[in-house]
């Protein structure tokens, strides 16, 4: 049956793919050869409340490309699909949708019966971005989809993925018992919408209209000093007498935590007053606090008034100077970002902080942070609310500093007036990303992994090269990361996701009695931690801790609340952490948890460590330099060997896709119009290591044209009975025509470039090597070349072409198919009988050492240049795209001559030439065209009105000037280059590169008139 006239895209893909699932073409180990050495790619797990984006579709594009690849050279491949349980993404998700079916909220079902939603949910939408990716074509092994809460309490029992919950929960104990894991009282990010702290990658810096407020601190008892400012040369500018020290805040609020005022021990201004105490300008007046002025290379001298406010418990900088200088941090805010409401009064915590900055008394961490020194009547406002009070309260009391504006007053007359110094500038603020309200710098208790004590081995692993990072630019952020680590926060304040395997006991205080019986009670105020993959085995613990049995509770309220009278007392109470591990910290465990650990399983043996992961850069640190410490922490091994690194993908102009910017690319919807393929074979095109992402629709609608080139030279092989079933496939007997021995060696060099190009992780040199061979070699030249010889009376070399052609057809099937599953597959089925699928065809190995043949390689590769010069030409000097016109030539060698006669047919054909006279001299107005061993001459004098051309041509190179003009005195203005954004600086570079190689084009073409006068 013969060939449909296109290729339909959204009836096949489907099929096709279905076809492949039920075959087993992508399940572990398909096609591999006997001995087989293995190749596995873990995917990077989308969240499981994914849908696909353009992200996703390149970064998973790569990865099917490498995995098609290796599968097809007989590797013993996995790719292992699966997503992440997203713990605040899915929370925020079943929380929206309980809402909006009115159901009752997470607070009012608790948390067992809200988990009971998420399985849920999870059951109905979890698998949306897996089918999603399936689109796409990508070939994961999906009878093996893992789930990172596979195993969890509550979770069904056909959850993907085996048990991952048992291996996060036991990878925390062994770490625990190892002392790498630890609870502590750190600044993290806090967000007040889902009260949990969050990572860094979850928040969102965005640029905002802001305030700087500037206040004076009284200096103690109403000292002061000689306030003196000096220009670069020394010179004394400004000397007066002060009591303040002023500074300036974006958050007033948060004075009232502060520890001390901090100023650069080489600012001179200040000498006098280091080691005094100043007074926080808010606050009762009666119990106004006083705090230390201190030095630290922390302030900038040069930057404001040089002096800065720590506050600890509230911004990152200001926790890194109170904690070198034993600065106490008082926490300002609840959960809520509320201020706080509980404790003593202020008057009382105010005594106590006033005794610290005198030196009377020290706290600890955990004593600092119960004190509240909100004033009373702010506790409780929102802190928004707050910074309104606080604000109003200090320029109220006159402790602002002033600055003079011009006004006018009730006449109209300008005058000057003393107002508070308010700077009005654009700040970065915080965000959620899924909250989308402000982030607060928050000090809370968290579990926290010591990140110093394992960050070593994973240093290690790549410096001694064991790991590859690609590009290299990638492996200084890499070092530059876990050479500076901080200890990282595993705890989050939710309920979806792995419960932290902690549970809490009391201190018990016991009584014996006179006769000899034995009373306790218990006291909540110190407690002991018993931590233990199970509840079974941390009761164990307990009960070995405390001598009696111990009863577990849910929750710590409920041990509170218990009767714990000690005659009825059976049992002392423990309860378990409330907290959940942060989905970083069992992602990190994604490459031997998803191959069965702690269980020794085969899949385990055979794949790992894996070979190579594809990710994003943005999660270099994130996700995969804690893949590299936690697996050699838990197994000493290396994850995987290669990391090939990506950036974002970004729309054609280089502008990243957002939104509110309209620029937004669905590859759902480009799917829909221009096939998988496209996108594919996009994606691939614009991946060179290390550069920019841009993903243009016009270059996706030309790829999916160079799949109709592709399918319409397989109707042209069809219809000339090349797929006939009387003709074999050419296996390498020797041929006999040029353009055969041409093409087979064509196909040779193609193979070698597209496999040194995969090998070296260069997926867009792959792309250009296949789309210049496959258009322009043989669907331009080759099916051209072959025409003559089908129309051939020659028996053998009808039959010789048609065998050369469906080998060469079928190895760009082949050697396409990694980018372009599904055309070369629906091509592969429908052209001849096949012993199995495309998708599990032999990759060649032949090179071109084994088939290029140098005297038809230069033959036809001359023949090419001469024809192809000779339209150059033509189109410059505007000759009718129909008109046949003669040719001359001189000084052509003997060899050359030899090759024009056997293919002068063709180039007559493809040139659209009537004659061709070999000449001593050209005839005036002969437009030459110069080749390897020959000059020919194109006599236009009588075909085209030169002076019209000649006009044209000026015209449009006068046009261009200007042009050139704006865009060289944009980009010479060094303003323009600093200041506009990198993606409109890039597109001016871009458009001045194309108008000048447009205008070189005009120029030659003059050149060309001119020779013809």
């Amino acid at each position: 049956m013969a060939m449909e006239k296109t290729f339909n895209a959204a009836e096949a893909e489907s099929r096709l793919f279905d076809a492949w699932e039920k075959a087993g073409c992508f399940t572990a180990g398909a096609n591999a050869k006997p001995g087989a050495s293995t190749y596995c790619i873990m995917i990077p797990p989308p969240n499981v409340t994914g849908v696909l984006h353009i992200g996703h579709a390149f970064n998973n594009t790569l990865q099917d490309i490498l995995i098609r690849w290796k599968r097809m050279q007989g590797f013993d491949t996995l790719w292992q699909p699966g997503t992440d349980h997203a713990g605040i993404a899915t929370q925020m998700v079943v929380e929206r949708k309980l809402a909006e079916t009115q159901q009752p909220s997470r607070a009012e079902l608790g948390r067992e019966k809200f988990l009971e939603k998420v399985w849920d949910w999870k059951a109905e939408s979890g698998g949306t971005i897996i089918n999603q990716l399936k689109r796409l074509g990508a070939s994961c092994d999906y009878s093996r989809e893992a789930f990172t809460m596979s195993g969890a309490p509550g979770a069904p029992e056909d959850v993907a993925g085996g048990n991952f919950h048992d291996a996060v929960l036991k990878v925390f104990v062994d770490m625990y018992n190892k002392g790498l894991i630890y609870r502590g009282k750190r600044l993290v990010n806090w967000d007040p919408h889902f009260e949990t702290a969050i990572s860094d990658l979850e928040v969102e810096n965005i640029e905002v209209a802001g305030h700087m407020w500037h206040f004076k601190y009284p200096l103690a008892g109403g000292a002061t000093y000689t306030y003196v400012e000096k220009d670069e040369d020394g010179n004394v500018v400004l000397e007066e007498e002060r009591d303040y020290i002023s500074i300036a805040t974006t958050r007033p609020e948060t004075m009232l935590g502060d520890g001390a005022v901090a100023v650069h021990p080489s600012d001179e201004r200040y000498a006098p007053i280091v080691g005094t105490l100043c007074e926080i300008p808010v606050g009762p007046k009666e119990h106004r606090r006083l705090i230390p002025i201190i030095t630290d290379d922390y302030p900038d001298k040069d930057f404001g008034s040089g002096a800065v406010k720590i506050t600890g418990a509230h911004d990152f900088n200001d926790y890194q100077v109170a904690k070198r200088g034993g600065i106490p941090m008082y926490r300002l805010m609840d959960t809520k970002g509320a201020m706080r409401a509980d404790g003593e009064n202020y008057a009382a915590a105010a005594t106590v902080a006033m005794a610290v900055a005198k030196g009377d008394r020290t706290l600890t961490e955990n004593e600092a942070d119960a004190v509240n020194l909100v004033p009373d009547d702010i506790r409780g406002l929102d802190r928004f609310e707050a910074r309104k009070l606080v604000v109003e309260q200090i320029t109220s009391e006159g402790l602002a500093v002033m600055t003079t504006e011009t006004q006018k007053d009730e006449d109209g007359n300008e005058i000057e007036v003393s107002v508070p110094y308010v700077e009005n500038k654009p700040i970065q603020q915080p965000f959620g990303d899924r909250s989308k309200v402000v982030i607060e710098p928050m000090l809370t208790d968290q579990w926290f992994v010591d990140a110093e004590k394992v960050v070593g081995p994973a240093l290690d692993a790549v410096r001694d090269g064991t790991v590859k990072i690609m590009p290299e630019s990638g492996e200084k952020v890499y070092f530059h990361w876990l050479e500076n680590i901080e200890p990282w926060c595993i705890s989050r304040q939710l309920w979806w996701g792995h419960q932290i395997p902690v549970w809490y006991g009391p201190k018990v205080h016991y009584q014996e009695h006179a006769n000899g019986e034995l009373d306790f009670s218990i006291d909540f105020s110190e407690l002991t931690s018993f931590c233990a993959a199970t509840e079974q085995e941390a009761l164990a613990l307990a009960t070995d801790h405390y001598g009696v049995i111990a009863q577990a509770f849910a929750e710590k309220e409920q041990a509170f609340t218990a009767s714990l009278e000690p005659k009825e007392l059976m049992a002392v109470p423990i309860f378990r952490d409330p907290d959940v591990l942060d989905t970083w910290f069992s992602s990190g465990l994604w490459p031997i948890g998803t191959l069965g650990w702690p269980d020794n399983t085969p899949e385990l043996e055979k794949y790992f460590p894996t070979s190579t992961l594809v990710t994003g850069q943005d999660i270099l640190f994130f996700w995969v330099a804690r893949m590299m410490m936690m697996q050699l922490a838990v197994v000493d091994q290396v994850p995987f060997d290669t990391v090939y690194l990506h950036g974002l993908v970004r729309d054609a102009k280089g502008k990243k896709m957002s939104k509110s910017t309209g620029n937004v690319m669905d590859p759902l919807e480009i799917i829909d119009e221009y096939g998988a393929d496209a996108l594919r074979f996009s994606s691939a095109a614009m991946a060179a290591l290390g550069g920019v992402l841009k993903l243009d629709m016009q270059r996706i609608a030309g790829y999916r044209n160079f799949g109709t080139k592709l399918w319409n030279a397989a109707r042209f092989a069809e219809m000339n009975d090349v797929f006939a079933d009387d003709v074999a496939a050419w296996s390498g007997e020797k041929l006999t025509q040029t353009a055969n021995l041409w093409i087979v060696g064509e196909t040779a060099k193609v193979r070698e470039e597209v496999d040194a190009a995969l090998e070296s992780f260069r997926f867009n040199d792959a792309a250009s090597a296949l789309y210049a061979f496959v258009w322009g070699k043989v669907c331009d030249w080759y099916l051209e070349f072959s025409k003559p010889l089908f129309g051939s009376e020659d028996a053998a070399a009808v039959a010789e072409t048609k065998a050369t052609m469906r080998w060469v057809i079928d190895q760009c099937l082949i050697l396409l198919h990694p980018i372009m599953p599904f055309i070369t597959e629906e091509l592969w089925g429908q052209l001849a009988e096949r012993s199995k699928m495309l998708v599990h065809a032999d990759w060649p190995t032949y090179t071109a050492a084994d088939f290029v043949d140098a005297d038809a390689d230069r033959e036809m590769n001359w023949v090419i240049s001469v024809i192809d010069n000779i339209r150059s030409v033509r189109a410059q000097m505007g000759v009718n795209a129909g008109a046949k016109i003669d040719v001359v030539v001189s000084e052509i060698t003997d060899q050359n001559r030899e090759a024009f006669a056997r293919n002068k047919a063709l180039i007559f054909k493809i040139a659209r030439v009537v004659s061709m006279e070999e000449v001593a001299t050209f005839p005036k107005g002969t437009a030459t065209v110069a080749v390897d061993g020959a000059t020919f001459g194109l006599p236009l004098a009588d075909i085209i009105d030169i002076d019209a051309e000649k006009a044209r041509l000026e015209k449009g190179l006068g046009k261009l000037a200007k042009e050139l003009g704006g865009l060289r005195g944009r980009l010479n203005n060094p303003k323009f280059v600093a200041s506009a954004p990198d993606e409109v600086v890039e597109e001016a570079r871009a458009n001045l590169a194309a108008r000048e190689e447009e205008e070189a084009k005009i120029k030659a073409a003059l050149q060309k008139l001119a020779e013809l006068d």
